[in-house]
């Protein structure tokens, strides 16, 4: 709309930011008429009742010209309120939830902050009924976010040290999910751990053409059972007669526990049978906790995911761990940083740390053979 709509010096408030005014309370407290307040400025009546009721607001002569009037500062006057921005929102998620976003490839991702984790991370805005996130700060951290998506639990660590530069914060998915997520634009890189090089490259060049695969680790996968393994399991031949964990279609557990059940004699109507009598989880420190609280007896994963839930272990291979980038993102700060994250020795270290982890070295794409 034209100035000429509103009165000299007066235009639309921007797209979902909130102006606060408080010309209406200054001018009654001072005893002036909205005419004789509208005369001293050089404003229509109309167009000054248009700036007290936030429809508009004042250009820089105008604002100054009000402030001089009233006898006060441009800031007393006018104020940000918290922007409304549209954001992509996992379904189901309840308005209030406290969010971090991140811009992918132009549209706001919103990260739902829950559980106890959520609890030690700075929400960038809360989640309103309308589908919108109210931001009432700075969203520059926002546009400095790489979101991960991935299953192995050590992202969750790897996210964490990226320091003051940017920031990046891990979107649990199974290994197909993480890809198509990149693929759908909503996420700026994908883990996957699907059993080769090999493998990564065909489902890359099938759904997420172009883009760069960087070897992040190793991590040893197995059988996770409960603490001291009561039932003595020692491989695949005894998951005939535990009650098991799954994992969904695509992730990368899934298809080392159809392999292990393969071995144990298993024929593949077998194998989908006990899979649908399986407990589903969706990643393997969930499968981990269904271990814990006693619902399973095995589940398939990392031997981090059973370190956290102080469960026992039985290593049965060594799994590559790759990042997947697509072209458009590897500049993005987020993602930069958190490659030079992955290669630091600190991160490395502490990698180790937490156990069955062998670290490799991001910063060189992997070649072809």
């Amino acid at each position: 709309m034209s100035d000429a709509a509103h009165g000299p010096g007066i235009g639309p408030p921007r797209s979902g930011v909130a102006v606060r005014c408080a010309v209406r309370e200054r001018r009654e407290a001072a005893g002036l008429s909205v005419s004789a307040l509208a005369a001293q400025v050089g404003l229509s009546r109309q167009a000054l009742s248009r700036v007290e009721s936030g429809a508009a607001v004042p250009g820089t002569r105008q604002a100054l010209l009000l402030a001089r009037a009233l006898r006060c500062r441009v800031e007393d006057l006018f104020s940000l309120g918290a922007a409304h921005v549209p954001a992509r929102v996992p379904p189901g998620t309840p308005s209030g939830t406290r969010v971090r976003l991140a811009d992918v490839d132009g549209a706001w991702q919103a990260l739902p902050l829950s559980g106890e984790a959520g609890l030690r991370l700075t929400a960038d805005g809360v989640l309103l009924a309308s589908g919108a996130v109210e931001v009432p700060g700075s969203l520059d951290d926002a546009r400095r976010t790489a979101l991960v998506a991935g299953c192995d639990p050590a992202l969750g660590l790897l996210c964490t040290a990226l320091g003051a530069e940017a920031r990046a914060a891990w979107v649990p998915r199974a290994s197909l999910d993480a890809v198509q997520a990149a693929a759908r634009g909503e996420v700026h890189a994908a883990g996957l751990h699907l059993g080769s090089l090999a493998r990564h490259r065909e489902v890359v060049a099938r759904d997420l053409p172009g883009a760069r695969l960087l070897r992040l680790w190793h991590a040893e996968q197995g059988l996770i059972v409960a603490a001291g393994n009561p039932l003595g399991v020692r491989g695949p031949a005894d998951l005939r007669r535990a009650r098991l964990v799954t994992r969904p279609a695509g992730a990368g557990g899934r298809a080392l526990l159809d392999g292990w059940l393969r071995e144990a004699g298993l024929d593949t109507a077998a194998r989908e049978a006990r899979h649908a009598q399986s407990r589903l989880a969706a990643s393997p420190l969930e499968a981990a906790a269904a271990v814990a609280r006693g619902e399973a007896d095995v589940a398939p994963g990392p031997r981090s995911a059973a370190g956290a839930h102080g469960l026992s272990f039985i290593p049965l291979v060594v799994e590559a761990f790759d990042l997947a980038i697509p072209e458009r993102h590897l500049a993005h700060p987020g993602v930069q940083v958190l490659i030079a994250a992955a290669g630091s020795a600190a991160f490395q270290a502490d990698l180790r740390s937490l156990g069955g982890y062998d670290p490799a070295d991001p910063t060189h794409p992997l070649e072809t053979p």
